[in-house]
């Protein structure tokens, strides 16, 4: 493992808050002149060791959030797994491990993703190196644990992270086995858009005398980017074909569109017919292989592919700032995934743009959206055949 450079060893003022100079030299590095909201919230209090529940939208830069002070506790000499962070998927997994790995970077902190659908031998090689930090889905981290390859006894610092969608996915079980196997002294750290009643349990049973953060509206207890322009079309299921082809016209070349399908089955027809109008989209879902995914996941993250049509399941974790139009061709099931879903535009303050297909099924779900949201943030328009 690398040591850290000796000119960077010592402590260094970054937003306010004191962190090692390596970790500074870091994060600077990364484009973090400033910390976002969350962080300057949040930060302070786990660099002093309370225990931390932050429910903020998504898109506020909440893995440095948690990021940054566990890098900056962690033991790099230490061969022992001190820091831990449980998300709901692989792709989730894989843009957590990247970003931590940057971040304790210069300070020779070793971070390692684990999660399905990849052999784990390569994964079981990675922790037997010593990793500082293991990012992981539920369920490869039980498999670990059973094997006896993970040991969780010397964690220092836990993170879950989306706690809400490891619920909504069914890792409810395998999130409380998991917990229950660190450290009663270990500092937690839980991240998430909503506060579900299981997620409240959770916080009574595993987080101590926690410190709240919510940076959302207490009225609704729900909001929106504000850098979101959120634009509705009622359309007839037969005609959404026609109607994305309308919204993809009068999009620039140079932007990056992220289409949303319910079904595996749907994804594939829409790649495909709008790949024959000769535009360069792929799909991604989970009926794909892993390394089909990581090929269109990495094409999308470099920019190499200006369009990508997926499920809300593939496309959670994707952190690509540069997405400036979201579009839900099939709505989702609940204003929460709605949250989420347009929440992967406007990342870190940018503009975004989210297009939404109202369909016969989907007014009483848009009529909640309207009364949560208010329906001064709902721009209406009509498509040039109606």
């Amino acid at each position: 493992m690398t040591q850290p450079r000796p000119d960077l060893v010592g402590m260094e003022m970054w937003g306010g808050v004191e962190l090692e100079k390596t970790i500074v030299n870091s994060i600077l590095n990364m484009g973090y002149e400033s910390p976002s909201e969350i962080q300057v919230e949040s930060i302070p209090w786990q660099l002093n060791g309370r225990d931390v529940v932050a429910q903020a939208v998504t898109g506020s830069g909440k893995t440095a959030a948690f990021g940054i002070p566990m890098c900056n506790i962690v033991d790099p000499k230490s061969q022992d797994v001190q820091g831990l962070v449980l998300v709901p998927t692989r792709e989730l997994a894989q843009q957590v491990q990247r970003e931590l790995s940057l971040i304790g970077r210069d300070r020779g902190v070793g971070v390692v993703a684990v999660y399905g659908g990849e052999p784990i031998a390569k994964q079981i090689r990675a922790l037997q190196k010593g990793m500082s930090i293991v990012v992981g889905t539920p369920g490869r981290l039980k498999d670990l644990m059973n094997r006896r390859i993970l040991d969780l006894g010397y964690v220092r610092f836990a993170v879950l992270d989306e706690a809400d969608e490891m619920l909504d996915i069914g890792f409810a079980d395998d999130m409380e086995f998991i917990l229950k196997r660190t450290p009663s002294t270990r500092q937690t750290s839980l991240f998430s858009a909503t506060i579900p009643g299981f997620i409240r349990g959770l916080i009574r049973r595993y987080l101590d005398d926690p410190r709240w953060i919510q940076l959302v509206s207490h009225s609704n207890g729900i909001e929106t980017v504000a850098e979101v322009d959120q634009i509705f079309y009622d359309v007839a299921s037969q005609d959404k074909a026609d109607g994305i082809l309308e919204i993809l016209d009068d999009v620039n070349d140079d932007s990056q569109v992220l289409i949303f399908r319910k079904m595996q089955v749907g994804v594939d027809r829409l790649a495909k017919g709008l790949a024959g109008e000769g535009f360069a989209i792929k799909g991604l879902h989970g009926g794909m292989s892993q390394s089909e995914r990581n090929r269109v996941m990495d094409s999308f993250r470099d920019g190499s592919l200006k369009m990508l049509v997926a499920t809300n399941l593939a496309a959670r974790g994707l952190d690509i700032p540069a997405i400036s139009h979201v579009i839900n061709y099939d709505m989702p099931e609940n204003i929460e995934e709605y949250v989420h879903r347009i929440g992967r535009t406007a990342r870190m303050g940018k503009r975004g743009t989210a297009v939404s297909f109202i369909g016969e099924w989907d007014f009483e779900l848009h009529e909640q959206i309207v009364a949560k949201i208010g329906e001064d943030k709902m721009i209406r328009r009509k498509f040039s055949f109606y």
